[in-house]
């Protein structure tokens, strides 16, 4: 197992829909990551409605199948994706047959593990003729036909990070610390004290529910920097009707789809006040989610676009109660973390390690994923 280390790309759209993230690294798909390059390319206004309207046309069918309008914005995503990876190419100074496997997410539409199946769309074929590389995709569908949540995916590379920063932090072994994605979502990945104690679960909204406010309010993309909740107030009584719901309770491991939640509950509400509410349901969403952690986290890194909303770092601090760190604080890039994990998993993918364990996706084993295309 193994074939020691090797140059991949990861591309990530994630459930905020802003964008392609796509990131070079060296790995050994085990314990070794050296970031190299990176690039993001916005999505106009234009293909985040396609990607909007998919989605809409999703989550009204029954399971993934063909469907004429949804196929025609995978193919625009798929374009968009490979221009991003040609731009991070030609940034990095690399030749296509440098790069060993592109791993390509693609973009989610409708996630179902309740009813066996979760559907990102984009054509990992058609990326591997474009490109000229190897690529994998469909990360998620063989731990979601194992029984598995399918999300989330990104803790084994969490674990990979995290191991050398507790050596040389000083964080040491008897210390709980925890990673926070805040994208459309959010998901946690825990550390225990234990070499291999890991658990992984979606919190809540992360971004998804402020934009689609912010949106809907004012034509706004997002909060920028959070300003409109920084000086807004917290309806307290509607958030706690928000976060009264079975499935906080619920054990890890679980995971969301982006619209199993909807402003409809702070309707009424002035633009600010909306905006700092729904922050506050982020926040007080990961606050009930380390509850599930068998012990005391020590300190929480958050990455994703979440952590640049200063009302929504400092909401965490208040209710968590303890050091909250963006992930640039321990050396990280918090943008290009889901794309690097993407490069990482695709070199698992094919070195034939698992990519999801029972403990994150609440898969019965250990098990791998994706569909490899060559070019």
């Amino acid at each position: 197992m193994g074939s020691g280390l090797r140059l991949a790309i990861g591309l990530m759209s994630g459930t905020s829909m802003d964008g392609v993230d796509a990131a070079l690294i060296e790995t050994d798909g085990d314990r070794l990551v050296r970031p190299l390059d990176h690039h993001s390319q916005p999505y106009d206004e234009a293909m985040r409605a396609k990607l909007r309207r998919a989605m809409e046309l999703a989550l009204a069918m029954d399971a993934p199948a063909a469907h004429a309008e949804i196929d025609r914005i995978a193919l625009d995503l798929t374009v968009a994706h490979d221009e991003a990876a040609e731009a991070l190419i030609a940034k990095a100074g690399v030749a296509p047959d440098d790069i060993d496997v592109i791993g390509f997410h693609g973009q989610t539409v409708a996630h179902r593990p309740d009813r066996r199946w979760t559907w990102q769309i984009g054509d990992g074929a058609l990326l591997a003729r474009l490109s000229g590389v190897r690529v994998i995709d469909d990360f998620r569908s063989a731990d979601v036909a194992a029984g598995g949540q399918g999300a989330p995916l990104v803790p084994v590379f969490h674990q990979a990070l995290v191991e050398p920063l507790r050596e040389l932090s000083g964080l040491g072994c008897r210390q709980a610390v925890a990673v926070l994605n805040l994208g459309g979502v959010g998901n946690l990945t825990w550390f225990g004290t234990a070499d291999d104690d890991m658990l992984a679960f979606d919190t809540g909204p992360g971004n998804a529910l402020i934009d689609d406010w912010v949106r809907a309010e004012a034509g706004l993309s997002h909060d920028e920097g959070g300003a409109l909740a920084l000086s807004g107030t917290v309806h307290e009584e509607r958030l706690a009707a928000m976060c009264d719901l079975p499935w906080f309770d619920t054990p890890p491991p679980k995971s969301l789809d982006r619209n199993d939640f909807s402003i409809e509950a702070i309707r009424g509400l002035g633009l600010a006040d909306g905006a700092a509410t729904l922050a506050a349901f982020t926040a007080e969403t990961v606050r009930i989610a380390l509850r599930h952690a068998p012990e005391p986290t020590s300190r929480l890194i958050v990455a994703g676009g979440g952590r640049r909303n200063e009302a929504l770092m400092t909401m965490l601090r208040q209710r968590l109660n303890m050091p909250v760190q963006p992930a640039e604080a321990v050396g990280w890039d918090g943008d290009m973390l889901e794309a690097q994990a993407f490069a990482y998993l695709a070199v698992r993918v094919l070195d034939g390690r698992p990519t999801s364990f029972p403990t994150t996706t609440g898969v019965a084993q250990p098990i791998g994923g994706g569909r490899v295309h060559q070019p």
